[in-house]
Parts: C-alpha cells; structure tokens; sequence
C-alpha cells in the first residue's frame, strides 16, 4: 500500500505556472472522477489554491498511478507539455506523503505562516473527493489526521494571532508603500472569501475610503452593507479604478482582467497620481505586462517576499511547535498505516493455528479411538493449547511493533503465516492406526 502526493507550490514554481495548472471547483470533480475512471482501485483527492497544486492517490502501488501517469495527467487535463512544468514538481511518498499534507493543512507550509484559509481549503477538497466519491480507507483516514492536526496546531500555539493571511500581508504591503492609507481610495476587485478578508484588513489599518467591485453586484451589496463601505457593478470597474490610489484583486477568472493595451487607455485618463494594485489572485486578474505602463506599480502574490519573511520570522517558536505536533500525529497515522493489514494477518494466522489443531484431532482419533468418549474433552483442550500459544504470538508481535514498527510486525506476521500454511498443506501421511 502506498501513499503519494504530486504537486508544486509557491515555494517550487512561478505565480505564471501555478495559475495554468489550477483547479476550479468545476474542474477538481472533473478531474478526480477522470483519475478514478482510469485507476478503479486507487484514492485520490487534489488541493488546488493560490498558492499549490496537489495530487494525492492511495492505493496498492497506486494501482499503477505512478507519479509519472499523474504528471502526465495534469499535461493533458490542462492541454499544457510536461516539460514547461517538470522541473517544478515534487514528489513524496508514504510518511514523507504524510507529513507533507498535515504541514500543509497546519498553515506551516503556507505562503503566510499561521494563515486560517487553507484548512478550510484543504476541508473543501476533501469534500470534493468525497462527492466524486474518489476516496477510500486510507485518504479518509488521512485527511482526518490531518484536520485534527491543524486544529491541535491553532489551539495550542500563537501562529495564527496578527495578521496572518495572503490578504493581510497584501494590506500590511499597501500600508506601507502608501503613506497614508486613511486618506487613499480603495477598490476591492472581488467580494467572495478572500475580497472579504481584505475589506477587514483594510479597515483595521485605517482605510476608509473602500469600494468593493463584484460580478455579482447583489453579492457585492450584500458585502459593501455588512462592512459600512460602498458598493458599484461590474460595469463600473474601469471608472472605479480611474479614480483609484489602490486597487486589490483576488476576483475568481479564468482569463485576465486587463491586459496591458486595454489598461493603458484607463491610466490615459487619470492624473499624474499613481497608483497601486496588488492582485492576489491566481489565475492572476491582471497581465503583468500592466507593470510597464507609466505611473503604475503592481505586485502579484509571488511579490509579497519581503512582508512575508517578516511574519515567518515572527513565528519561529510557534512553528518549530507547530512541528512538533504534526511529527508527532505523522507518528501515530503510520503506526495505523503499517498496522492497519495486520488485522487480516491475524485472522489468517489464527485459522492456520485452528487447522492444525484440527489435522492434529483427525490424525488422532481414527480407528477405535474414533468413536471415544473422551473426543470433546481433547477436543476443548486442544483449542486451549491453540488459543493461548496464538496469545503468545500475538503478545510479541505487539512487543516488535512498538519497538520496531507496524511494518515490521506485519512482516513477522506474514512469515508466520506462510509456515502455518505450509504445515496444514503438508499430507496427514498414514492414519493413526496403532491401537496399543
């Protein structure tokens, strides 16, 4: 049985690559009912954010979706040549797998260490498995861990105290390069969760002059209400961002925004006053030859480095302790790992030592001895014999795999089981016939 996680993140690729292998939600059911079609007998979910693109699968040798078929899936899903994003790519297996999801669920993978967004992230694509029903046994134990992991991780550190979240280090960016924030114009690209953290950002360092900017205008009414700032359609973009200082994006699109032809004539209309957009968004909202234009400067998400050493360095002690919770939970789920065939093993393993005791009864008790009347007496102690020579057994296999692991246990199980084997499938040779 092995575990495999197949992905890039902020750490490994570009903003320019991670956004053409992202998942819509759309997608992510496509994809995993595509994967499930293809390799029955496997699990699989994916993780698809701003910030990494996931691939896990479960499975017995993966039912032969092996990292290369995998790499080669998300090639054609996204009709993109393997070798623009190879090099990018990581693979881990079974406890390094482990580990690897848990980190990422516990934020201390994340781009802003401590983040809340990305269990919900993560809780969401596990959904999604759910519905296409592409999980099993194994990933459904997994992603639990996981969840119990992070919230372990939240409760009994600091990590996610301040301002911990791609929103907020995209403010924190803003607050300084503008140097009075309470006085600059604001439009927020996008009310969904994201558009809504930055809002909040915003008004705790002073903003005050916040539009927000949705396709939904409703969505975004609703929104604009609920913060005391104000609303326009969809429509009215190119007008808002004319009047703009700042603008943030993290609008969901599939395509950009703006590109730098169609913005040029929307800063052909503004004053000499610059300005600021920092698009979070991935797929990105604007195309980053935007950059170029005079009198404008824009950050995607891979810009915001230097905010985010800042908090990582804020958090040492907390994730070295985060850390420690996730190695300790990367423990005990591969103790269940390694455990979880030693269940049927035993069973086998029992059967094997009732038949013997059995052959044993039937070499015995043939001839005149066949019809004695002490058969069901022998019988009971015969199975008391089995009985407690298997708690022997199964005492010291439990004695390896605390010292030695689940692995090793199942090992030792399954040679003992193979030598049982063999004894029942040996002839019983002559029947007892000796009367004396």
């Amino acid at each position: 049985m092995k575990i495999v996680v197949l992905g890039l993140n902020h750490k490994t690729a570009p903003v320019e690559i991670r956004e053409k292998l992202a998942f819509d939600t759309a997608e992510t059911s496509r994809a995993l009912c595509e994967l499930k079609k293809r390799f029955a007998q496997a699990e699989f979910a994916l993780i698809s954010t701003c910030n990494r693109v996931e691939l896990y699968c479960a499975g017995k040798h993966c039912q032969g979706a092996d990292p290369d078929r995998l790499a080669g899936f998300l090639s054609e899903f996204h009709g993109i040549e393997l070798d623009k994003f190879r090099e990018f790519l990581y693979i881990h297996e079974d406890e390094d797998a482990v580990r690897h999801l848990l980190t990422v669920a516990s934020s201390l993978d994340s781009l802003v260490v401590g983040e809340a967004q990305i269990i919900g992230q993560v809780k969401d694509s596990y959904k999604l498995a759910c519905a296409a029903k592409t999980t099993g046994k194994v990933l459904n134990r997994l992603f639990h861990s996981a969840f119990a992991t992070s919230k372990k991780v939240y409760t009994t550190t600091s990590i996610s105290s301040g301002r911990v979240s791609v929103a907020g280090v995209a403010v924190e960016l803003a607050k300084q390069l503008f140097a009075d924030i309470s006085s600059a114009k604001v439009v927020v690209i996008g009310a969904g969760d994201m558009g809504q953290l930055i809002i909040q950002h915003l008004l705790q360092v002073g903003a005050r002059n916040i539009t927000v900017v949705n396709r939904s205008y409703d969505r975004g009414l609703k929104v604009a209400e609920q913060y005391g700032i104000d609303a326009r359609q969809w429509e009215h973009l190119d007008e808002q961002l004319i009047g703009a200082n700042i603008a943030i994006a993290s609008a969901s699109v599939q395509d950009y925004l703006f590109r730098k032809d169609s913005f040029k004539k929307i800063m052909a209309r503004r004053r000499e006053e610059t300005l600021l957009i920092i698009d979070i968004a991935v797929p990105r909202n604007f195309e980053p030859a935007v950059n170029e234009l005079e009198g404008l400067y824009l950050y995607s998400v891979d810009d915001l480095a230097a905010v985010v050493e800042q908090n990582r360095k804020a958090r040492q002690r907390d994730m070295a302790r985060g850390m420690e919770i996730v190695l300790e939970n990367v423990t005990e789920f591969t103790e269940w790992f390694g455990a979880k065939d030693i269940g049927p093993l035993i069973g086998r393993m029992k059967e094997q030592f009732a038949q013997i005791g059995r052959n044993e009864m039937d070499r015995f008790f043939v001839g005149t001895r066949e019809e004695a009347s002490c058969k069901e007496v022998m019988e009971e102690m015969v199975n008391r014999v089995v009985n407690k020579l298997l708690h022997c057994v199964i005492k010291n296999v439990n004695i390896v795999a605390k010292e030695d692991g689940a692995t090793e246990a199942a090992r030792l199980v399954d040679t003992i089981v193979k030598q049982a084997e063999e004894i029942t499938s040996e002839p019983n040779g002559d029947k007892e016939d000796s009367q004396s």
